[in-house]
């Protein structure tokens, strides 16, 4: 088994004196895509936020084994721990281009970047024909393949996906779902955080399920979706009896 890119022991979060996550212990192994679903306000942003160090938390949370406790955001961001954000947050008046330009911020090899931008461009060749169009005239479909190609850009260790699919028609959803198969071809690790049970068990090797703010079960994907609670919380199939 691959070594464990990020590792989450014993994790409670919350906001004042609201708890919202409870012991949450996860972990994702270099190479895999591992998903964590759940309804919403299950705590799948809190716990997001924790791992981005956007907000404090106890418990440990630690990437390539270095305890990120400490960390600032942009600490994290530039170990390699990127994440493409639910709502894709692009700069809507600056271009498809600028909008890329700004994932790769604290990086400074050029002959990188510039391999970086042809990466990009190779997986989502939208994105070259509107390379000067604003980021925010493009289609929703077109918005997250800029946030997720900005994330690119910081040339990810691990890539964080939130609710990749909100709001998207479902064939723009599978075009995605192809991606991110590519890009852990590459050598990215991605941890997929949905609300589509469905596409995320098409695309993940191992899942975890999030209820009120705490892990209820965990597995390879072919277990979550042959286990009958998994499939009638979320598969919406009902068992016969």
């Amino acid at each position: 088994m691959n070594a464990k890119l990020l590792e989450i022991e014993g994790l409670s979060a919350g906001y004042g004196a609201v708890p919202v996550l409870r012991g949450i212990a996860l972990h994702v192994a270099a190479g895999e895509i591992v998903t964590l679903v759940g309804s919403n306000g299950a705590g799948k942003t809190t716990l997001l936020r924790a791992i981005s160090r956007t907000l404090a938390s106890r418990g440990r949370i630690r990437f390539d084994g270095r305890d990120l406790g400490a960390l600032s955001p942009e600490a994290v961001f530039a170990l390699g721990l990127v994440q493409v954000p639910e709502g894709r947050q692009l700069f809507a008046r600056m271009s498809v281009e600028e909008n890329l330009q700004m994932g790769a911020y604290l990086r400074r090899d050029a002959a990188g970047i510039a391999r970086s931008f042809e990466r990009v461009y190779r997986l989502f060749p939208v994105l070259f024909e509107r390379r000067r169009q604003k980021a925010g005239s493009l289609s929703g479909g077109e918005q997250q393949m800029c946030a997720m190609g900005r994330a690119l850009m910081a040339a990810p260790r691990l890539l964080v996906v939130d609710e990749m699919s909100l709001g998207l028609a479902p064939v723009v959803v599978d075009q995605l779902l192809g991606v991110l198969a590519e890009i852990r071809g590459e050598g990215v690790t991605i941890l997929l955080v949905e609300q589509d049970v469905f596409a995320a068990f098409s695309v993940a090797d191992r899942g975890y399920v999030l209820e009120t703010g705490r892990i209820v079960r965990e597995g390879k994907v072919s277990e979550l979706a042959a286990d009958p609670e998994v499939r009638r919380a979320y598969l919406g199939v009902a068992e016969a009896g």
